[in-house]
């Protein structure tokens, strides 16, 4: 089946990983990318290892970063700092639907590839930059990566183990959430820009930045700070609305313990036999539990640590409350569920052999997600695509021997 981007062109100048990330997801609903990457070094990315994938003869090449955001897209090595490059990308944005860069506030405009001077070319693209502070502002011209943007977004004041505990300080989330978030919010803007221009004919320019997500993504530790007054703390696993919600030690491990309503503490309480902590006052609503949090907490711990992973899990199932194990990757991909749903999935690559890949979770009935090409080498489809644009082979040896391609 066709996917539901089918016959939308996507030129991809962004690097690292939100902007892949967003362009990958466009990717995997159908839409033709082409990814932009500097000759001979390519996306940042291809470096940032170990590990590297073997080739197969013992020998690493790319970076096993570069594999998580770039599937379904076609590399094209351009050096558009030069004039004839420059002619072939502006000749791919005259056909382009959707442009995705992530440069420095105004950096492609010295070239003429900002938006105002692109949309004379081309009045219906979709031109998403994604910076790190966005295009105005007295933080425009910084730099923003992930990490940063989570301490300065408030992130790693909610997240790690409270001061004065063992380990107490700020942390940062295990992987580059805000970059992900970003992507994502960048993909829908750009899907509602296109549901746009289906109805007017006319392109527009999105602002997609790094700090305003993180800000967004505060979500009800923001509400509670601006509808409650108090700036919310660190609290390590533990949840600043909810009790008990977080992970507690059993024989063997830990599991989390995700109780979201009265009926599911009570199911919770008749699993541990102790149906009589339902009656106390103290712990009948949730609202009780977290002004108690602490005789809540200390009446659960020595329960839990009763049974092992295994014994709670199913006490769970049977009883009806929320609870898993705190799994490691290995133990993710392990999961009966996780390969249920097919989460990882295998492609195909004439360079590495297949490949084991994360699936994307949109699961659309009519217009699947598709797993069409795996992540590209370095330029591997350079020749393909300027023969689509009318460069021939002549003109390609004389491109490469410049270095443009």
């Amino acid at each position: 089946m066709a996917g539901a981007l089918e016959g939308i062109r996507v030129l991809d100048l962004s690097r690292i990983l939100a902007g892949p990330w967003s362009t990958q997801n466009l990717a995997d609903l159908g839409a033709d990318v082409i990814k932009i990457e500097k000759p001979h070094s390519g996306d940042d990315t291809r470096s940032w290892g170990p590990p590297f994938v073997d080739k197969g003869d013992g020998s690493g090449h790319d970076a096993a970063y570069f594999f998580c955001a770039n599937r379904n897209k076609r590399s094209l090595t351009l050096d558009f700092t030069q004039e004839a490059g420059l002619a072939i990308l502006l000749k791919i944005v005259e056909q382009a639907d959707v442009l995705v860069e992530n440069y420095k506030v105004g950096g492609l405009k010295k070239y003429g590839l900002d938006y105002a001077t692109l949309a004379k070319i081309n009045p219906q693209l979709i031109y998403c930059s994604i910076t790190g502070f966005g295009q105005d502002g007295p933080y425009a011209e910084r730099p923003g990566y992930d990490a940063l943007i989570q301490a300065m977004g408030g992130l790693m004041s909610i997240t790690g183990e409270p001061d004065g505990s063992d380990g107490g300080g700020p942390q940062k989330v295990g992987v580059a959430v805000v970059d992900i978030l970003t992507g994502l919010y960048a993909t829908n803007a750009i899907l509602a820009a296109l549901y746009h221009r289906h109805q007017s004919q006319q392109g527009q320019y999105i602002d997609i930045a790094l700090l305003d997500v993180q800000v967004a993504a505060l979500v009800n530790q923001a509400g509670n700070f601006l509808l409650g007054g108090k700036v919310p703390e660190r609290m390590g696993s533990a949840h600043p609305s909810i009790v008990p919600y977080q992970p507690f030690a059993c024989k063997d491990g830990y599991v989390m313990l995700a109780i979201g309503n009265d009926v599911q503490f009570a199911n919770f309480c008749t699993a541990a036999g102790v149906p009589e902590l339902v009656a106390d006052s103290r712990f009948t609503t949730n609202a009780a539990r977290v002004q108690n949090r602490v005789d809540c907490i200390a009446q659960i711990a020595p329960l839990l640590l009763q049974q092992t992973i295994d014994a709670w899990c199913a006490l769970a199932e049977k009883n009806n409350f929320p609870c898993g194990p705190i799994n490691t990757i290995d133990r993710v991909f392990d999961d009966p569920q996780v390969q249920s749903r097919g989460m990882q999935v295998a492609m195909q690559s004439s360079v590495y052999g297949e490949l084991d890949l994360v699936a994307n979770p949109m699961r659309l009935s009519a217009t699947p997600v598709s797993y069409r090409y795996a992540p590209p080498e370095l330029g591997q489809d350079t020749d393909a695509i300027l023969a689509e644009y009318g460069v021939n082979q002549l003109d390609r040896e004389v491109l490469k021997k410049a270095g443009i391609i």
